[in-house]
């Protein structure tokens, strides 16, 4: 049976349809289907993530699809703030300046930023590729808990992180971390505070794949 695809607001207007029927694709996720019937991506510029549902019921994007399923591309909803939010953990790529304007304010001059993007070789091996997963409760509860932490210490910063989950490639940001405060000084000792604090306590997985093999890595050391 086909799959139904449901159309809102941006994507609606995009395709010019509020409905779709296409053909299932054996193991296709509900990300996938997305990205086959929109290469253009509209709407990657949203202040937020799309979220995915299957059945009316919110799944993650890798939720794989089956034939007769009604799946709704859900951009971001009208209610709440229209910054990004504080921590986020995605499959698809991240971006820092989203986490800049989160942070960023009148009061706050130094902006401390840092970013870990995928670098090809560890100990002499050369890396194809990170997979990264996480305890994602969690580990979105201690990525507050940094940014409360950081936020604490150093009375008037503001703190955002970011991580990228999934397989990433050579080149590709994995973390983001920006903090904004008054002083360069303090948001210097932050955002390593930030990123120190992340790779010890969140409970995020790497695993190194090489050409000979894989290894799972600890996030402090990397």
């Amino acid at each position: 049976m086909p799959i139904t695809v449901r159309l809102f607001a941006a994507l609606r207007e995009h395709r010019g349809e509020t409905r779709l029927t296409v053909d299932a694709v054996p193991g296709e996720t509900v990300r996938q289907l997305f990205e086959r019937l929109f290469p253009d991506r509209p709407g990657r510029d949203w202040p937020g993530p799309l979220m995915y549902a299957v059945a009316q019921e919110y799944v993650d994007a890798d939720h794989v699809l089956g034939d007769g399923d009604e799946v709704a591309f859900v951009p971001p909803l009208g209610g709440g703030s229209d910054r990004a939010p504080r921590v986020l953990l995605s499959t698809d790529p991240i971006e820092l300046q989203p986490l800049i304007d989160r942070v960023s304010g009148p009061t706050r001059g130094g902006l401390c930023c840092f970013t870990g993007t995928v670098r090809d070789h560890h100990l002499g091996r050369g890396v194809v590729h990170l997979e990264y997963e996480a305890y994602e409760p969690m580990a979105l509860s201690e990525m507050e808990r940094v940014c409360d932490e950081i936020e604490r210490r150093w009375e008037g910063t503001c703190a955002a992180i970011s991580h990228r989950l999934g397989t990433l490639q050579i080149g590709d940001a994995a973390v983001h971390v920006a903090v904004a405060g008054g002083h360069r000084v303090e948001v210097f000792e932050a955002c390593r505070f930030g990123i120190d604090e992340l790779k010890r306590t969140v409970p995020i997985f790497k695993k190194e794949v090489y050409a000979d093999g894989s290894t799972w890595k600890g996030q402090g050391g990397g």
